[in-house]
């Protein structure tokens, strides 16, 4: 497609820069170093601020905070695909730069003093501070950054390869400056997005015999707030924090990392989990679960306020969460058979039996965001889809998609006759109760979890299927089990969570591209291979206002909506928390995260 085409579909819109700079000249003169960047507009903080309005920059430091953490983990190596990474092992590292968390996308200089640009964007170049330091003492240069990027591209999880595609080269110009080139221009995330690359030592990693393709439990070198302190493999991780941490005193870290250790407690039993939080072994605890957050709560510790109990509403898109198809299986192949399933899922009766009406049924791939396809389609997104009509189904341009909805009764008997005629259509007939195609095959599948949560979801739907003369089996296995087989593919379908930001960027190659359909290891777990979808990519990455980006992201989820990828299930725009009230937390939380880890501390005297 390239960028003729972009060009042409926005050729008549205003092309706005990521900063306003007074004064800035129309030519390729490169944009005087910064110390932040925004996506669109300017950021919220200017070079003299102080701290981010949702910490507490006089928060006390000291105490431990304790987590639980599932299943299991046997490294220490969050980066390559091998192995289970230990939680939060970003702790011991930097970046570049770093988001804040009451901005859709803007960066402010972390492990960069300031960076630097051309309009079109064709590189970016980032001055690291000189104090910056790992925890050896040796000082961060910028032949680390170039390593960790050629390491991670080569070595690391298949992620990055897709991510940061369109770097063509880094280089440092000094040791304390870096510049990446760009194969492209105009991609007005990428700049913003090798800010988020992690920074590794080189000189740790390339001495001592060291391999960064190996799982290790040896605890590694860092430059962030936190050191590993304790690991006892599979069962407890502690992170102690660095007292004379270089980039303490930085406005964007003032008021943070507050605990003096941080300890991570394995619990392959998420009931177990909850009892120990619930006999104060754990001090904080993200509730997931509807039915617990509903009646599990009832505890003399929160009758008496020593656990508080808050729902807090956030911005956040909230993505896609759904049973996810394989579509390399020749059985998911057929998008009407794919189509056919979803009315077997009764989601309104599950919501009202099992989450207490807790939850929304999810239409979209952005839910809970101006990005997604909930409304007839627009003008703008007609235009971008139409050189591609003949290759879509004609519903993405007449019909809003919604998944197919019951009376919440437990009676979807239509739902079921309509699932029937359309599988019957597509080649499948029953025979003697069983499910068959042309060639006497039955339709037979597996759905692989890792978690013994779900059943109460499944099992209905099972049922339902069943009626359909449809046999499929829950296939619980381990989380290294899990891992292992999501890696290779190897599932006919699960379920699965695809995260969205409030700025989709180059990461919707990672998990709609065909390019990361085969990469074992990617996002891409559906295997879609659709060449629309491919065409329309690009739009996203370009888009040079948030109106531009919108429409993209539209049109992106009208094709992946229509050709029924997944069967969606629910989402909540709400975080739902417990802890124990040792701990505090600022005033104000921002609409986009939530940095317990990060803005909370242990109350004096606790």
């Amino acid at each position: 497609m390239g960028n003729n085409l972009g060009n042409n579909l926005w050729n008549n819109l205003a092309i706005i820069a990521v900063l306003s700079m007074p004064g800035m000249a129309l030519a390729q003169t490169p944009v005087p170093a910064v110390p932040a960047l925004a996506l669109h507009g300017s950021p919220k903080y200017g070079a003299d601020f102080t701290h981010v309005d949702y910490v507490n920059p006089d928060a006390p430091k000291g105490g431990n905070l304790t987590l639980d953490a599932p299943g299991s983990f046997d490294s220490l190596n969050p980066y390559i695909i091998k192995g289970l990474p230990a939680s939060g092992l970003g702790m011991i590292y930097q970046t570049l730069m770093e988001k804040s968390l009451d901005e859709p996308m803007t960066s402010y200089g972390l492990v960069a003093e300031t960076v630097t640009m051309p309009e079109d964007r064709s590189w970016v170049s980032f001055k690291l501070r000189e104090q910056a330091r790992w925890q050896d003492g040796k000082p961060l240069t910028a032949e680390d950054v170039v390593w960790s990027f050629n390491t991670l591209i080569k070595q690391g999880q298949p992620f990055y390869r897709s991510y940061y595609a369109n770097v063509q080269d880094v280089a440092a110009v000094n040791a304390h400056e870096v510049k990446f080139m760009f194969k492209e221009k105009n991609n007005r995330e990428l700049p913003l997005i090798v800010g988020d690359l992690p920074i590794l030592p080189k000189h740790y990693w390339t001495s001592e015999g060291r391999d960064f393709s190996k799982t290790t439990l040896v605890p590694p070198l860092g430059s962030g707030p936190y050191k590993i302190k304790e690991v006892a493999s599979g069962r407890r991780i502690v992170y102690e924090r660095v007292k004379d941490w270089w980039a303490k005193d930085l406005p964007i870290n003032k008021g943070r990392y507050n605990f003096d250790t941080v300890t991570m407690d394995y619990y392959r039993d998420p009931n177990v989990a909850f009892q120990a939080f619930l006999a104060g072994s754990v001090d904080f605890r993200q509730e997931n679960i509807a039915k617990l957050w509903a009646q599990g709560y009832d505890h003399p510790a929160v009758k008496s306020g020593q656990i508080k109990k808050e729902s807090i509403v956030h911005g956040l898109p909230t993505g896609m969460q759904a049973f996810v198809y394989n579509t390399r299986r020749p059985l998911f192949q057929d998008a009407s058979v794919r189509e056919a399933l979803a009315y077997a899922f009764d989601f309104e009766w599950a919501n009202k039996q099992l989450a207490f009406g807790s939850y929304k049924r999810s239409s979209s791939f952005f839910s809970n965001s101006e990005l997604g396809a909930t409304m007839p389609i627009g003008d703008a997104e007609k235009a971008l889809l139409e050189p591609y009509r003949d290759q879509l189904p004609p519903r993405v341009f007449t019909d809003v998609y919604q998944p197919p909805k019951t009376g919440g009764n437990g009676d979807i008997r239509a739902n079921l006759r309509q699932a029937g005629k359309m599988l019957q259509d597509a080649g499948w007939t029953m025979q003697q109760g069983v499910l068959k195609n042309a060639k006497g095959e039955a339709f037979e599948f597996e759905i692989v979890t890792n978690s013994p949560m779900f059943d109460r979801w499944l099992l209905p739907f099972i049922g339902n299927l069943k009626k359909l003369g449809i046999a499929a089996r829950i296939r619980e296995i381990d989380a290294a089990q899990y891992g292992n087989r999501m890696n290779d593919f190897d599932f006919d379908m699960t379920v699965s969570s695809m995260g969205q930001s409030l700025t989709p960027g180059n990461e919707q190659a990672a998990y709609w591209g065909s390019a990361a359909a085969d990469t074992p290891g990617g996002m891409n777990l559906s295997g879609i291979k659709n060449p629309v979808i491919d065409k329309l990519l690009p739009y996203i990455v370009q888009a040079k206002t948030r109106e531009e980006l919108i429409t993209a992201t539209r049109a992106l989820d009208r094709v992946l909506q229509w050709n029924f990828y997944v069967i969606p299930q629910w989402h909540i725009n709400s975080f739902r928390i417990a802890y124990w009230n040792k701990l505090g937390r600022p005033e104000k939380n921002p609409p986009y995260g939530l940095p317990y880890v990060d803005t909370w501390w242990v109350n004096r005297g606790s």
